[in-house]
């Protein structure tokens, strides 16, 4: 007999799932699935921001060329073009 001391339990290997090997497939489409999906071209998101800026300032020119936010008007110019 042992005295005072426990045996260790037998340590066991951990059970993991084997890997099983699926098949891989690519559809290739030149077509996009939607318009969200279409990379803007550099062209258009330039032309996009000269909007937006072109609008943030007729806001700021509204206001007599006084107060209020740029970064308001900003945001408040894209969200009106993005609506449209």
């Amino acid at each position: 007999m042992v005295s005072g001391t426990a045996a260790a339990p037998a340590r066991r290997k951990s059970v993991s799932t084997k890997r099983v090997a699926r098949p891989t497939t690519v559809e290739i489409s030149n077509a996009p699935e939607s318009e969200a999906e279409v990379a803007p071209t550099p062209a258009a998101t330039e032309s996009f921001r000269e909007a937006v800026a072109a609008l943030a300032f007729s806001y700021w020119e509204a206001r007599g060329c006084q107060g209020g936010s740029p970064e308001a008007d900003w945001l408040r110019a894209e969200q009106e073009l993005s609506a449209k």
